[in-house]
């Protein structure tokens, strides 16, 4: 008499890839059959917590659905599929479990934050009142979170340096996964739901707008593609630390964080391609770069591992009492881009238009909300995680307590000049002209600061400030330091350089420049 098949359900959810995919491989090596499941989960798609924005833009949505939509045909190719399915993870686990009726596993990979240990907790659950084992993987990191050299997550320390200092003398990043060519197929009689579309969420197909730093599309063939692009066609890897900083078009950074987010690439993947590159082409500071990027996004994970729910609350890791404002007012001129300041509201007409904005972008707006309008951080971090198209719970959430001065930044008090910013990283001011068209007759780094600009300058650049174009919000004190009037040609003297996308030499050898500036009024 045949023993009964063997059948593994795989609950995917931020690891939309075959490569290096700890939970596919597990499955495959214990089960006969093996189910690739994904879930329209409907709590991803309702209000956010505090201040009800929508929890998944159209450009994110449109991501999603692309890259399931790519590993569904990459498992194809592989002799299996991806189900696809509308409900709670939970509940649709459960239906499974009883139509199958020979599930021996659940496997999934670990998360870290409140939402997501939610649903683990929830199919916890229903595994056990089925007899059903649940096999956790740890996948998403770039260093395994067992191999840290912290004897408990509780030592992990607060300051990057020093989680960075320690994985890299203590640790070893561990290869990625060997997969097989073809995988187990599913069971029988399984229906594999069709790919639902952006109306069936209620939202419409975004327009790809052709400034759009990111016109990219979603899966784990775009992100190989892009990553053979950027590392090996191009050599462009090789100079990332001094472009990394740009504003403009898709060249200036790797442009993996979208893929990334979502799993349809591992950073163990990135950092042998890194090696490999190093080994064959060339080693620098600006193929290390990458790898410290990588180490950014470990530790605010490590870090939401660390705090838990902290990560979210009003006064943040710090417990520390803010009198922050929660003015709808200034927080709609921000949003959409009309708070007078054109550094800020060119970077955030982007992010509206296209989901996207460069890592300089986001510190600058941030620190705009945070520190000169003195918003609610949390409204400026759930505004992201509508729109952002590589939103990625830990990043985002972690660098919003950094800018708002009460996460783990070492210093305290640390404000972004706009005005300085904008000189430094957009010299000749194309940015803010390629997004805020009403200022494009201003010339050169005069655009960044309209109301220093004389009447008859303004009037020849076709302006009238508080009409036109808004009157700025507000106008700290320090940015006069960086805006020399000068009378005689009406405007003031901006520096000169070719281009917005280098980096300044000042700034080449610094670390991160917003973490370890010495300079506060940065």
């Amino acid at each position: 008499m045949c023993s009964p098949s063997r059948v593994i359900i795989c609950l995917l959810r931020n690891d939309l890839r075959l490569q290096d995919n700890e939970v596919l491989l597990w499955a495959h090596k214990n089960a006969d059959h093996i189910v690739p499941l994904y879930c329209f989960d409907p709590r991803h798609y309702v209000g956010t917590h505090n201040y009800n924005f929508p929890k998944t833009g159209p450009h994110r949505l449109k991501f999603l659905l692309e890259s399931v939509k790519d590993l569904r045909n990459i498992l194809k190719e592989k002799g299996s599929n991806l189900l696809l399915r509308r409900g709670k993870p939970e509940d649709v686990l459960e239906d499974l479990v009883t139509k199958l009726s020979s599930v021996t596993a659940v496997a999934l990979q670990e998360e870290v934050t409140k939402e997501e240990l939610d649903v683990e907790n929830a199919v916890k659950k229903v595994c056990s009142q089925h007899g059903v084992q649940l096999q956790t993987v740890w996948g998403s990191t770039l260093y395994h979170r067992s191999d840290l050299p912290f004897r408990h997550i509780s030592r992990l320390p607060d300051v990057y340096t020093q989680f960075r200092k320690a994985v890299e003398t203590e640790c070893q990043v561990r290869p990625s996964l060997q997969m097989p060519d073809r995988l187990k197929s599913l069971p029988a009689g399984l229906e594999e739901g069709d790919i639902p579309t952006l109306q069936d969420f209620g939202q419409e197909d975004p327009v790809t707008d052709p400034r759009s730093a990111f016109p990219c599309s979603g899966g784990e063939t775009q992100a190989l593609q892009r990553l053979q692009y950027y590392f090996w066609d191009t050599n462009l890897v090789a100079s990332y630390k001094d472009t990394r900083n740009g504003l403009i078009g898709m060249d200036y950074s790797t442009k993996l964080a979208p893929w990334l987010a979502l799993g349809c690439i591992s950073p163990r993947y990135i950092y042998e391609q890194i090696k490999k590159y190093e080994r064959e082409r060339t080693a620098n500071q600006s193929t290390y770069w990458v790898i410290f990027e990588l180490l950014w996004r470990d530790y605010f994970r490590f870090v939401a591992l660390k705090y838990g729910r902290k990560l979210f609350f009003l006064k943040g890791l710090q417990d520390k009492p803010v009198p922050w404002k929660k003015d709808p007012k200034l927080f709609d001129a921000w949003k959409e881009g009309r708070t007078g300041v054109p550094f800020v509201d060119a970077n955030m007409r982007e992010l509206a238009v296209t989901g996207f904005m460069s890592n300089r972008g986001r510190q600058n707006v941030a620190s705009f909300l945070t520190k000169d309008l003195g918003i609610d951080w949390r409204m400026g971090a759930e505004w992201f995680e509508y729109l952002l198209v590589d939103y990625d719970v830990c990043s985002n959430y972690g660098n919003w307590l950094y800018s708002a001065g009460i996460g783990n930044d070492p210093r305290e008090n640390r404000k972004f000049n706009m005005i300085k910013q904008g000189l430094d990283y957009d010299v000749n001011g194309d940015y803010i002209r390629l997004w805020v068209p009403e200022l494009q007759n201003i010339h050169g780094g005069d655009v960044h600061a309209p109301w220093a600009l004389s009447n008859s300058a303004l009037a020849h650049a076709g302006v009238t400030l508080g009409e036109t174009y808004p009157l700025p919000m507000v106008k700290a004190p320090e940015w006069s330091r960086h805006i020399n009037q000068k009378p005689d040609s009406g405007g003031f003297a901006a520096r000169r350089g070719k281009g917005p996308s280098l980096t300044p030499k000042q700034h080449r050898n610094r670390g991160i420049d917003f973490y370890f500036s010495r300079n506060k009024n940065v």
